[in-house]
C-alpha cells in the first residue's frame, strides 16, 4: 500500500510540527489586531467598537471572521462607491439669498433659535437659504394629482419626473398620458423610476412612457440573483419640475392607493407640496444629479434651468440626502430643529424609529416645556415596524412628549413643524433607512403663515387620533414586550 501511495506516509518535519502552534497563534494575533484596528478607526459608536473588540480577542479567529462578515458597514462603502460615480452638477450661483438679518426681520421677535437653525442648514448643505418662494400643499391624491397633471399639461419647455413607487394603474396611466402630450407639444421630458419601488409594474410603466416618446430610466435596477444591498440605497425621492419654474415634492408616490376615497384595497393618506421660486432649482439639481448618475446625460441650462424669479414670501432651502457623503445631514438637522424649539414641535411620520441622540433631544425639549406631539399610524404597512416602534414608547413615557396614533387609512405623511414657523417636509421618514441608507429630498421652509397652516393640519389629525398613555406602555403583557424588543433589534434595517 505504501509503495502505491507514497504521499500517505508523508510526515511534517519535527521543526515544522513544533512551529505550527506558534504560527497559528501569530496568525490569530495578527488577524485580531488587523480587524481591531479597523473597528477602532471606523466604528462610530464606542460601545459597538468595544463589543467587537471583546469578541475578536476572546474568540480567536472566529471573532475576527464574524466582524468581517457582519461588523463592516458595506452599505456605506457601497454608497461611497456610488457617490464617486455620480456627476457633480455645476449650476448658476443663486442671487435671491436670504441673509440672517432679513430672516430675523421676517420671522419677528422670539425666533432667534430658528435663525440659528438656518445657520446650521447652511453649514451642513453648503448652500444658502433662498428668499422669494411660494409654497402650497395638497392633502391626498384627490388634491395633489389634479394639480400635478395640470402643471404637466401647462408645460411649454420641459418636464422632469422622479418617483419611488409608480404603479401603472389608472393613476399612473393618467400621468403617462400627460407626459406623452407634453412630448407631443415639443417639451423636453425625462422620467426616472426607482428599481425597487416601481418594480411591480416597471415593464408596463417604462413601455408607456417610451411609447409616448419620453426617455425613461431606472435608478439602480434589480439584478438577479438579488444581493442583500439591493434593498438599501434606494432612491426614495419624489420630485417633479415643470419648465424649471414649478416644482412638486413631498412624500406622495404615484398610484391609486393615494386616492383615499377610491375604496382601493390599499389606501394611504399623504401630503404633497407645490413650490415656485428659486428653491425649485434645488429640486431640479437633485433630479439632474440622479439622472446623470444613471444615464450619464448631464442636463444643464435651458430648458431645465431658468433664471430665478421671486414668487412669494417664503424663505426655503432644498435638503438633498445622499448616503454616499455627509451621512449625518438629516440626523443633524432634525436634532438641531428639536433643540432650537421654544414653544412647539409637531411631528408626523409613518415610521418613528429615532436614534438615541434624537430621542434625547426630543425628551429634553419636552422637559424644557416645549409642547411635543408625535403622530404615527395606528397600524403601518409592516407589522415588524409597528412592534419596533412600540418598543421605544417607554423612552418617552416620563418626559411629557405626547405620542398619538392616527386612525386608518395608513398615514404616510412626513412633516415636522417647529414653533409654527419652521416647516420640514419631503420624502424622509424618521428611521435609519431614510436617515442613512436611502437617497432622500426634503425642504426646510421659514415662514409663519405656512407653518401655522401646517400646524392646523397636524392638529386636525391629532384630534382624530388616540394618545398612547404611559400606563399602556408599562402594563403591556410580557410576550408583547418581548416580541417588540426583538423587533427593535432589527431597527437598523427597517
Amino acid at each position: 500500500m505504501s509503495s502505491q501511495f507514497p504521499m500517505l506516509n508523508f510526515q511534517f518535519p519535527e521543526w515544522a510540527r513544533e512551529a505550527l502552534p506558534w504560527a497559528l497563534a501569530a496568525f490569530g494575533v495578527g488577524f485580531a489586531g488587523a480587524t481591531s484596528i479597523h473597528a477602532v478607526l471606523y466604528k462610530r459608536d464606542p460601545r459597538s467598537a468595544v463589543s467587537w473588540l471583546s469578541l475578536m480577542w476572546l474568540v480567536p479567529v472566529l471573532g475576527p471572521v464574524l466582524y468581517l462578515l457582519f461588523g463592516i458597514n458595506r452599505i456605506e462603502r457601497k454608497a461611497l462607491s456610488l457617490r464617486r460615480r455620480r456627476h457633480r452638477i455645476e449650476t448658476v450661483q443663486p442671487t435671491l439669498i436670504c441673509t440672517e438679518d432679513e430672516l430675523r426681520e421676517r420671522l419677528g421677535p422670539g425666533h432667534e433659535g430658528l435663525v440659528s437653525l438656518a445657520r446650521v442648514g447652511e453649514r451642513l448643505l453648503e448652500r444658502p437659504l433662498l428668499e422669494g418662494n411660494r409654497i402650497e400643499f395638497y392633502v391626498n391624491g384627490e388634491e395633489a394629482y389634479p394639480a400635478m397633471l395640470a402643471a404637466i399639461d401647462s408645460a411649454e419647455r420641459s418636464v422632469t419626473l422622479q418617483v419611488y413607487i409608480f404603479d401603472y394603474d389608472e393613476v399612473g396611466a393618467r400621468f403617462a398620458d400627460a407626459i406623452g402630450r407634453a412630448v407631443a407639444r415639443g417639451c423636453q421630458v425625462r422620467v426616472l423610476l426607482d428599481g425597487v419601488g416601481a418594480y411591480r409594474t416597471l415593464g408596463d410603466s417604462l413601455a408607456a412612457f417610451r411609447k409616448g416618446g419620453a426617455p425613461a430610466a431606472v435608478f439602480l435596477p434589480l439584478r438577479l440573483p438579488i444581493p442583500p444591498r439591493t434593498f438599501h440605497l434606494r432612491n426614495h425621492r419624489k420630485l417633479m419640475v415643470v419648465d424649471g419654474r414649478i416644482g412638486f415634492t413631498g412624500g406622495m408616490n404615484i398610484r391609486k392607493a393615494n386616492l383615499v376615497s377610491s375604496g382601493a384595497k390599499i389606501l394611504e393618506q399623504d401630503v404633497h407640496f407645490r413650490l415656485e421660486g428659486p428653491v425649485v432649482e434645488h429640486i431640479q439639481e437633485a433630479f439632474v444629479d440622479d439622472w446623470a448618475f444613471q444615464t450619464h446625460e448631464v442636463l444643464l441650462g435651458e430648458p431645465w434651468f431658468l433664471p430665478a424669479q421671486a414668487r412669494g414670501p417664503v424663505n426655503a432651502r432644498g435638503v438633498p440626502f445622499d448616503p454616499g457623503e455627509k451621512l449625518d445631514t438629516l440626523r443633524t438637522l432634525l436634532a438641531a430643529a428639536v433643540t432650537q424649539a421654544r414653544r412647539s414641535i409637531r411631528l408626523v411620520t409613518p415610521y418613528f424609529l429615532p436614534e438615541a441622540a434624537l430621542v434625547s433631544a426630543i425628551n429634553v425639549a419636552a422637559m424644557r416645556g416645549v409642547e411635543v406631539d408625535v403622530l404615527i399610524p395606528e397600524k403601518t404597512d409592516h407589522s415588524i415596524v409597528d412592534w419596533a416602534m412600540e418598543s421605544m414608547f417607554w423612552q418617552f413615557a416620563d418626559s411629557g412628549c405626547r405620542i398619538w396614533k392616527t386612525p386608518p387609512p395608513f398615514d404616510h405623511t412626513k412633516l415636522l413643524v417647529v414653533d409654527e414657523a419652521w416647516s420640514f417636509f419631503g420624502s424622509a421618514n424618521v428611521d435609519p433607512r431614510s436617515l442613512r441608507l436611502n437617497f432622500e429630498f426634503n425642504v426646510e421652509a421659514f415662514d409663519g403663515e405656512l407653518g401655522s397652516r401646517l400646524a392646523r393640519l397636524i392638529d386636525g389629525k391629532r384630534e382624530r387620533s388616540r394618545r398612547v398613555r404611559a400606563e399602556e406602555v408599562r402594563t403591556k403583557p410580557f410576550p408583547a414586550r418581548l416580541r417588540n424588543g426583538v423587533a427593535r433589534l432589527f431597527t437598523p434595517y427597517l
